[in-house]
C-alpha cells in the first residue's frame, strides 16, 4: 500500500493509485473526505507498470490497459500524478501507443463517507475478524455542477463536504465522472482533478492547491538544508539517518494559534499531536537543532490543562495525551489527557532543550507551566501520597493503560494475570526523577530559586531510594518490576522498561550492571533489539503489540541509558542491531516489529499494523548517532563535547556529521582512526 502525506493531511491508496479498500482514503482534519477514488479505462481497472512515492507529498503511478471491450493490450499508456497538500490534486494522462485510432471511455469514481479516523483505524485493526469490525458510514450523496465542472459530496449533516473540480467537462453517471475519448495514434489526453475538503466556516479555495504544489518542494528543501548531514562511515547508518530525515519531514506539522512546528506522532492513524510521542521525538532529535523542541514545548504548553475535567481525564498542569479534530473530535475527544508520562517528559524536554541552547528566555517563559506540571506530579499524579505517580482513568471511554505501553493487555504479571489500577508504571518514576533533577538545575541557574532547587534535589534523592525498595525484585537474577498494581504488588514481568530507567538515571549504581545483564539476556534480547516483555513470561507473544515485540525507540532509549552509565560496548551492540534491522525495512524503521530471535528468522518480521513513518521510530537513527559518538552539550563551556573515552569500532570510522547546531553555532563531528573530534564551524 502506498501512502503520501503532507502535515496532518494524507492519502492511502493501492499501488495503482486507487482508493478502494475499506481502510484507504484521503484524510484531513481526522476525517475521511474520500473513501473511494477509482480509475477505469475501457470499463476495467488498468494494469500496473510501476509506482512510487516521489516525495512525501507527491506520488506517481504508471499503468497500461488490459484487453477488455475490444482494446488490444498495452495500446494505451496511463499515468497518474498525485500531490497532497491541504487538498489533493491528481492529473490523469493517457496516450495512444498504437498505430490505430482508439475509442475508449475513461471514468473516475469518487465517494466520501466522512468516517472519523479512529473508526477507520479500528476497522483496519479488526480486518480478518468480522466480530470485531464495526460498520463504517455509507457514501454520502453527490451533486454535479456541469457549468463549473464540479462535484460536491455533502455529508448529510451539512457541515462537511468534499469538492471535486475537473479540468474538463464530463458526464456524471452514478458516482463516476466519465469521459468519451477518440485518440489518434500517439495522441495524448489528460484531465486534472482537484479535491478540497471543506469544513463549515472555512474559506479554502482550489487556487491554494496550485500555490502549495509550487512551494511544497522548496519548504522541504529549506528544512533539510538546515539539518545536519552525515557523510562517510558505515553506509547503513548513513542511509538510515538520511531516511529518518525524509520520514521526519513527512511528519512535520504546525499547530496552535502561532502555527508552531513539531512532529506528528505517525502515519497513518496518528497524524496529530501526542504529548508523549512529541516529547520523546523532540528529545531524540535535538541533534537536528532546537526549533522542533521549542515548537513542541510551546504547543504542549498551549494545550496544558488548567482545570479538572474527568470527562477527558484532565487535571490542572497535566500535559495533553492526544488532540483530534473534525468528526474524530466527536467520536473520541477533541483533547484527551489520559497519559501519565506526558507531563514529566515535558519537563525533561524543557531541561534538555535548555542544556542545548542555554536559552534563559525560554526557561523563564516556561517557568509557570513547568511549576504547574510539577504540581500535577505531586498533587494529582501521586494519587495516594506514597511518592509514586500512578494512573487510573476517570472516564470509561478513555485508555485503561496510560503509560507508553497503552494497549489494554500490557500490564501483566509474570504468570499472565492482569494488574489492576491504579498502576504505577516503572519507567514513569524514572521520568519524574529526571524531571526533578533537570528542573532543579533550571531553578538554580536561571530562576535563581535556590530553595526550589534544593527541594527538588531532595525529592529526587528520596524517590530514588523509595523506588528501589518498592520496585526491585530479587528473583530471576534481580530486576525492576514492570509496575506496582493497585494493591502495591510488584507486577513481576521482566520488560524493556528497565532501559528507560538507565536513561533517566534513577537506578542506583550497584544495580546498573544487573539491569544491563537483564536487558541483554536471552529472554529480552532478540539480536535485532530488546523485547518489550521477556520470553519466559506467561503473556509473552512475539507478535503482541506490547508483550514481546521490539520497539526501536524503546531499544534506542535503552542504548542511551547504557552509554550514560559507561556500558558503551553494550550500547553499540544495541545501536548496530537497530540499524541492521532498518536495512530490512528500506531503511525506515517501523513503529514496532516482531520479537522473534535473530537466529530464528533471517530478517526482522514486520508487525501488521505498525505505523511507518512513525515519529519516535524515525527519531531512533538520529538519537543513535548521538549515542554512538557520545555527543553531549556542555552548557558551561558553550560547546559540544564527546563522552567517548575508548577507541570506536571500525564500522564507525570515517563518519562525519556536519552542521550540528547548539548555542547558536554549528559544529562538525568526525570519527578519525577510532577517535571523535568536534570542531566549531567546519
Amino acid at each position: 500500500m502506498l501512502t503520501i502525506l503532507e502535515g496532518s493531511t494524507f492519502c492511502i491508496s493501492d499501488d495503482r493509485g486507487d482508493i478502494v479498500s475499506e481502510t484507504s482514503g484521503f484524510f484531513a482534519h481526522d476525517t475521511r473526505f474520500l473513501s473511494r477514488l477509482v480509475l477505469r479505462v475501457g470499463g476495467t481497472a488498468p494494469l500496473l507498470l510501476s509506482s512510487g512515492r516521489v516525495e512525501h507529498f507527491r506520488a506517481a503511478f504508471y499503468l497500461r490497459n488490459g484487453t477488455a471491450n475490444g482494446l488490444s493490450r498495452d495500446s494505451i499508456s496511463i499515468a497518474r500524478e498525485r500531490f497532497v497538500g491541504t487538498g489533493l490534486q491528481e492529473r490523469v494522462s493517457l496516450r495512444n501507443e498504437s498505430p490505430e485510432r482508439i475509442e475508449v471511455e475513461v471514468a473516475l469514481e469518487a465517494e466520501a463517507d466522512f468516517a472519523d479516523i479512529i473508526s477507520v483505524k479500528l476497522h483496519d485493526f479488526a480486518l480478518g475478524d468480522p466480530e470485531l469490525a464495526q460498520p463504517l458510514p455509507p457514501p454520502a450523496p453527490a451533486t454535479h455542477d456541469e457549468a463549473r465542472h464540479q462535484v460536491s459530496i455533502i455529508d448529510p449533516r451539512g457541515d462537511l463536504s468534499t469538492r471535486l473540480k475537473f479540468s474538463r467537462a464530463g458526464r456524471m453517471e452514478g458516482n463516476a465522472m466519465t469521459f468519451a475519448l477518440s485518440l489518434a495514434p500517439h495522441e495524448r489526453w489528460d484531465v486534472s482533478i482537484d479535491v478540497l475538503p471543506w469544513l463549515e466556516g472555512e474559506a479554502e479555495t482550489f487556487e491554494q492547491l496550485d500555490e502549495e504544489r509550487d512551494t511544497a518542494g522548496d519548504v522541504v528543501a529549506a528544512w533539510t538544508l538546515r539539518v545536519p548531514r552525515v557523510r562517510g562511515g558505515w553506509e547503513s547508518l548513513r542511509r538510515s539517518f538520511d531516511r529518518s530525515i525524509a520520514d521526519l519531514a513527512a511528519l512535520r506539522m504546525r499547530t496552535g494559534e502561532y502555527r508552531r512546528p513539531l512532529f506528528a506522532a505517525g502515519m497513518p492513524w496518528f497524524m496529530t499531536v501526542f504529548g508523549r510521542d512529541t516529547a520523546i521525538t523532540s528529545l531524540q532529535t535535538l541533534l537536528l537543532g532546537p526549533e522542533i523542541a521549542v515548537g513542541a514545548l510551546d504547543a504542549l504548553t498551549e494545550l496544558q490543562a488548567r482545570d479538572e475535567d474527568p470527562a477527558i481525564d484532565a487535571e490542572p498542569g497535566k500535559i495533553v495525551h492526544e488532540v483530534r479534530e473534525g468528526r474524530c473530535a466527536e467520536t473520541w475527544f477533541p483533547r484527551y489527557y489520559g497519559s501519565v508520562d506526558s507531563t514529566p517528559l515535558y519537563l525533561v524536554l524543557l531541561a534538555e532543550t535548555w542544556r542545548w541552547t542555554d536559552d534563559a528566555s525560554l526557561a523563564r517563559r516556561m517557568r509557570e507551566p513547568a511549576l504547574l506540571a510539577l504540581d500535577w506530579i505531586d498533587r494529582y499524579g501521586d494519587r495516594d501520597g506514597d511518592g509514586f505517580v500512578e494512573y487510573s482513568r476517570m472516564v470509561d471511554s478513555g485508555l485503561a493503560n496510560q503509560s507508553w505501553k497503552d494497549s489494554g493487555d500490557s500490564q501483566r504479571f509474570n504468570d499472565g494475570s492482569f494488574a489492576e489500577s491504579p498502576i504505577a508504571a516503572v519507567e514513569v518514576q524514572g521520568y519524574v526523577y529526571a524531571a526533578k533533577r533537570g528542573l532543579a538545575e533550571l531553578a538554580r541557574e536561571v530562576w535563581r530559586d535556590h530553595e526550589l532547587a534544593e527541594r527538588l534535589e531532595r525529592e529526587a534523592d528520596d524517590l530514588r531510594t523509595s523506588f528501589d525498595e518498592a520496585f526491585w525484585v530479587d528473583e530471576r537474577g534481580g530486576f525492576y518490576a514492570l509496575a506496582l498494581d493497585g494493591q502495591k504488588r510488584r507486577v513481576d514481568s521482566r520488560s524493556s522498561n528497565m532501559g528507560h530507567l538507565l536513561w533517566s538515571g534513577i537506578v542506583p549504581e550497584e544495580r546498573v550492571g544487573i539491569v544491563v545483564d537483564q536487558l541483554l539476556s536471552e529472554e529480552l534480547w532478540t539480536g535485532w533489539g530488546i523485547r518489550t516483555m521477556a520470553s519466559d513470561a506467561a503473556a509473552f507473544n512475539p507478535i503482541s503489540y506490547h508483550n514481546g515485540t521490539v520497539w526501536p525507540h524503546d531499544s534506542a532509549l535503552a542504548a542511551w541509558g547504557l552509554a550514560r552509565h559507561g556500558h558503551v560496548a553494550e550500547a553499540r551492540r544495541v545501536g548496530r542491531a537497530l540499524i541492521e534491522a532498518a536495512a530490512h525495512f528500506d531503511w525506515s524503521l517501523p513503529e514496532v516489529f516482531a520479537g522473534y530471535a535473530r537466529d530464528e528468522t533471517p530478517f526482522p518480521i514486520a508487525y501488521p499494523t505498525a505505523a511507518r513513518p512513525q515519529a519516535w521510530a524515525a527519531g531512533t537513527p538520529i538519537l543513535l548517532v548521538r549515542v554512538l559518538l557520545g555527543i553531549e552539550p556542555d552548557r558551561e563551556r558553550q560547546r559540544l563535547v564527546s563522552t567517548v573515552r575508548d577507541e570506536l569500532p571500525s564500522w564507525l570510522d570515517g563518519l562525519r556529521i556536519e552542521g550540528v547546531r547548539a548555542y547558536g553555532r554549528t559544529w562538525t563531528v568526525a570519527v578519525e582512526r577510532g577517535h571523535v573530534t568536534i570542531a566549531e564551524g567546519v
